[in-house]
């Protein structure tokens, strides 16, 4: 005997966000391998630093589970000074800005290269938030009852 379908008022597609520690793994490993492509190439932090770091945080505001979204929305200024603090111990010659000195230490390199990627940071924060901000308009414990009791 064939079984009887279901009838669920959800779409038959399931959604499998992940948690706020999953999502800040997964985006700590992709940023690793942004920065070693990036330092692979030309041997400095470019635009593929630039713009791997803004598909990983709308991709992490995006993936979350509901109940992570605040993780997700203060995690994108923590990922990318992170980012930057391990790049400036450990290849300090990747941080190129102008009028940095040559013989600049860990601090100053790490304040430049936060400032230099200050819209880097803009651009992905922004977008971040404003992704999270649709998601949690669009929650379905926020949407209006269309049944009538």
């Amino acid at each position: 005997m064939s079984q009887p379908a279901k009838s669920t008022s959800h779409p038959t597609w399931t959604r499998r966000d992940l948690n706020a520690r999953q999502a800040i793994l997964v985006a700590c490993f992709a940023m690793a391998v942004v920065v070693g492509l990036d330092l692979a190439d030309n041997n400095r932090l470019g635009f593929t630093f630039s713009l791997g770091f803004v598909l990983i945080v709308v991709t992490v505001a995006m993936g979350v589970d509901l109940q992570s979204l605040f993780q997700a929305g203060v995690f994108p200024p923590m990922l990318l000074i992170g980012t930057l603090a391990v790049v400036a111990m450990f290849w300090p010659d990747a941080i190129r800005v102008n009028g940095l000195a040559q013989d600049a230490g860990f601090i100053a390199r790490l304040i430049a290269a936060t400032i230099d990627h200050g819209k880097t940071l803009v651009v992905g924060h922004g977008l971040a938030l404003g992704i999270i901000a649709l998601r949690i308009a669009t929650a379905p414990d926020r949407q209006p009852s269309t049944s009538s009791t």
